[in-house]
């Protein structure tokens, strides 16, 4: 379908200026009557760019994707202006001309023309899986039907602003530790293929036994400079290796088993994921989403095939008639801290609630891990450099020191 710019006039007399889809100019025109705009101006984006600035726009598009900030942005922008008693197309089409993004901006507008054509606006955001969750459509889903659609968005833009800041704070602690990581190798390459041989080089011409230190620490520097883009290649082969078992279905269990059983990082990860299924199950139960339906979407926000089999079986449980807690608890994945605020919800008739409280216990406990977590890893970074530095300055040394011994 063609796409127009426009530039019109509200009923205020406020020029505006935008893009629509239409079929032909005469639409295009009588789809922004209907939207209240009087056209000044309607061009054919295919017939006003030139064709370099099409090559730019789609190589814009295709590195511009749709990021989780913008769709946060968008969202509580959204709610403001259905709280502000906006209808979806006038809401729509003001995100469309504050939204910067061309890639969501040209979804926007395929939505808003969707619910123009009589679609629901769940149904349209559901055509544009790659910008638009599954949670993201079943919770407007259950805000039309329940005819509190603000309300809905309104804790749409809560869930995926905390989820968003989480997300944010992890990044920011973890920079460090990587940063250190970085430097520190850098800096051992350096010294392995600069500085050891610069001093090591007289140690080939004595014709004594050089210590085994020395010798290994001359072996590895000699195969670092001659081939070093073969190590190269080894890590990249490696990684390529593992990222292709890991998409396979015994690798993605074993790494996601992994994932929540490992040392340091096991923990964490798992509150990570128990912070978001009890968050995302106690929004949309909130919203008046059936509980297995709930279930079906919060088994895709875990990202853990693990947790995911787990809930899965547990709600064919519930299905058949059990309780919510019980086959969490049996799967031996979920903490006793769900399972027992589960129970309890269940039994009070607030399980919403409890669920969103687990949610808030678990988001501090994650922020206290990653502080804790990132003041163990960067000593351990300091120590493991300091053995490194010492175990090259030792094998530089001990030659030094048997050559005295001869001397003397």
């Amino acid at each position: 379908m063609p796409v127009y710019t426009y530039s019109a006039l509200d009923a205020r007399g406020k020029e505006t200026k935008g893009v629509v889809n239409a079929d032909s100019t005469r639409a295009a025109r009588v789809k922004l009557r209907q939207s209240g705009l009087f056209t000044k101006e309607l061009l054919e984006t295919t017939a006003a760019e030139t064709p370099e600035r099409n090559r730019r726009l789609t190589l814009l598009q295709t590195v511009r994707r749709v990021r989780p900030q913008d769709i946060t942005v968008m969202t509580r922008q959204f709610a403001t202006l259905l709280a502000a008693n906006l209808t979806v197309v006038d809401a729509l089409t003001a995100l469309i001309e504050q939204t910067e993004n061309r890639t969501l901006q040209r979804t926007l507008i395929q939505v808003r023309e969707s619910v123009l054509e009589g679609s629901s606006l769940a149904t349209a955001l559901g055509q544009h899986r790659r910008v638009f969750a599954q949670l993201f459509v079943n919770m407007v889903r259950a805000g039309e039907a329940s005819g509190a659609l603000p309300l809905v968005m309104l804790r749409l833009a809560d869930f995926s602003e905390r989820q968003l800041g989480t997300r944010k704070k992890i990044t920011a602690k973890m920079y460090y530790p990587l940063f250190m990581i970085a430097i520190s190798s850098l800096i051992l390459f350096a010294l392995l293929t600069y500085v050891v041989p610069t001093v090591t080089t007289m140690f080939t011409k004595m014709h004594g036994t050089l210590p085994l230190p020395t010798i290994v620490l001359i072996s590895v520097s000699n195969f670092l400079q001659a081939y070093w883009w073969l190590f190269g290649l080894g890590l990249l082969g490696l990684f390529l290796t593992v990222r292709q078992y890991g998409r396979t279905v015994q690798g993605e269990r074993l790494f996601d088993t992994w994932k929540i059983r490992a040392p340091l990082v096991g923990k964490l990860a798992l509150k990570v994921a128990m912070s978001r299924f009890t968050r995302t199950l106690g929004i949309l139960l909130h919203s008046g989403i059936p509980l297995l339906d709930a279930l079906e979407i919060a088994r895709a926000v875990v990202d853990n095939s693990v947790l995911a089999a787990a809930i899965n079986t547990a709600r064919d449980a519930i299905r058949e008639g059990a309780d919510i807690a019980s086959p969490l608890k049996a799967s031996g994945y979920f903490p006793p801290l769900v399972s027992h605020m589960i129970s309890i919800g269940e039994k009070s008739g607030q399980l919403e609630d409890m669920l969103l409280r687990v949610a808030e216990s678990y988001d501090n406990e994650v922020e206290t891990s990653v502080e804790g977590l990132t003041s163990l890893v960067e000593p351990i970074i300091i120590v493991v450099m300091a053995i490194v530095v010492f175990g090259i300055m030792l094998a530089v040394l001990l030659p030094i020191f048997e050559l005295n011994t001869m001397v003397r």
